[in-house]
């Protein structure tokens, strides 16, 4: 992980740094290009609520897990830097060793602090996109190699909406909420795509090693071992 790390933080500061001087869509494809060349680990998103008072009093304890596992399995956690589902998947991966890489919608630091009043808390790094939610949500997704989805709400099913048009590796944690049946019917209306990279399952620790034995199927990697 120590060999890894240079290579995350000078691509994400390259990424910044270019964003505070107006990143175009062509320039972040350049970065995301040398991430994928120099990072063999695999990168998982975790998506759901910032609010999860919905989601069941076991939820928090279930985006824990999913922190735990992936950090366990040595891919990189990648969420989107704000409170809830997302935050105790991070909380979780760094108290197991893990990297994590936040995605706020804010341009800097102050404005992700005062203006969107989100937490820095338990990320290795966070991109300040600039971008609002919804361009966000976006560079979240296209940054990840698979994207797992929790409890959530609207951000969290524009996320997986977009990846999937985007043909991402797709996981879905059934639990005691209704975010599982809602992607459920979204998929059912879509006749024209590939369904086979979108993975259900009820159990965390299933989940993601279905998911990343789909990445290794799907993708090769430069220098993986």
């Amino acid at each position: 992980m120590e060999t890894l790390l240079p290579h995350v933080l000078s691509s994400f500061l390259i990424f910044s740094y270019i964003k505070q001087n107006t990143v175009t869509g062509v320039l972040f494809y350049v970065i995301l290009s040398i991430m994928k060349q120099h990072i063999s680990p695999i990168k998982i998103c975790v998506s759901g609520a910032r609010d999860t008072s919905i989601c069941g009093s076991d939820a928090l304890q279930i985006a824990s897990k999913l922190g735990q596992i992936i950090a366990e399995s040595g891919s990189i956690l990648t969420t989107g830097a704000v409170q809830g589902f997302p935050l105790w998947a991070a909380k979780s991966a760094k108290q197991f060793g893990g990297t994590t890489i936040g995605f706020s919608p804010a341009a800097n630091a102050q404005e992700h602090v005062n203006i969107f009043k989100l937490s820095s808390d338990y990320q290795d790094m966070i991109v300040y996109t600039g971008f609002g939610v919804s361009g966000c949500d976006l560079l979240l997704t296209r940054a990840s190699d698979a994207i797992i989805f929790g409890c959530g709400r609207v951000g969290t099913v524009h996320e997986f909406v977009g990846a999937f048009q985007e043909g991402k590796i797709l996981g879905v944690l059934e639990g005691d909420w209704n975010t599982d049946e809602l992607l459920k019917e979204i998929i059912a209306l879509d006749v024209s795509r590939n369904h086979d990279l979108i993975i259900f399952d009820t159990d965390p620790h299933r989940l993601v090693d279905r998911i990343i034995k789909k990445v290794h199927e799907t993708y090769t990697y430069a220098d993986k071992k």
